[in-house]
């Protein structure tokens, strides 16, 4: 096996479509063509903010559950947008309006398949991947060596939102932990989450999440090969998201 982990999407449908093509995928009758041996795998927060979460519902849908290509864990975005769709009560901001306003727009019918793939996507995923052919495990915000192999509420709130402290930031945003300084395991990890200008490596991680939906590229690490891949974003860059 071959893996191609993309960063955080973010809505960002048209640079997804050109990273494929920058890694050699092609298209045939509608389905996504991966070169030889090669798995693509999104590591969350595929909708909110950008200007095409809805195409990217469908697409990554279609790759990971429909033909059976590639592979997704959830996000912290995914799993907001997942218990909107389930009917929770959840405030809708920090990105999710966008998302919503897409949603609203279309019509009944259409709602409910958009809604359908999203729950079926979320439901039929794991909330991260342990894949021992490429020695890594893919998370969204990480994992830290003690919690592989591991569930609970715990290691669900790490995944999805790093290694929180409780407390804010001045401009809102949590305050997290370091939590990559501390890994000295032998796997890769391979997350995003938290938007860097460049591709940020510390022991055996990797953050890949370079800021597609904030200005920035959108970026692919490949794994056995240890390769980087990257698209320039489409949207205005946003210094002030960055990290």
């Amino acid at each position: 096996m071959k893996i191609d982990v993309i960063g955080d999407v973010h809505g960002c449908y048209e640079e997804l479509l050109e990273l494929f093509s920058q890694l050699n995928y092609t298209w045939s009758q509608g389905s996504l063509l991966p070169p030889s041996d090669r798995v693509p795998v999104f590591l969350g927060d595929i909708t909110d903010r950008g200007p095409d979460s809805i195409r990217t519902i469908h697409l990554v849908h279609q790759i990971v559950i429909t033909d059976k290509i590639g592979r997704y864990v959830p996000g912290n975005h995914c799993n907001k947008l997942y218990r909107y769709f389930l009917g929770n009560p959840v405030q809708i901001k920090n990105g999710l309006e966008t998302t919503v306003a897409e949603y609203e727009a279309l019509s009944k019918a259409e709602q409910q398949e958009v809604k359908q793939k999203f729950i079926e996507l979320i439901e039929r995923s794991p909330l991260y991947l342990e894949l021992p052919e490429v020695n890594a495990v893919i998370a969204h915000a990480g994992i830290p060596e003690a919690y592989i192999g591991k569930t609970g509420k715990q290691v669900t709130t790490f995944v999805l939102y790093g290694d929180i402290t409780g407390e804010k930031h001045e401009d809102g945003r949590p305050i997290r932990k370091d939590w990559a300084k501390h890994y000295h395991g032998d796997r890769w990890i391979v997350y995003g989450h938290t938007p860097v200008l460049e591709p940020r490596f510390m022991h055996k991680t990797v953050n890949i999440d370079t800021g597609c939906v904030f200005g920035n590229k959108l970026t692919c690490f490949r794994l056995p090969e240890h390769d980087l891949v990257s698209v320039r974003s489409k949207q205005p860059f946003m210094q002030d998201k960055f990290q």
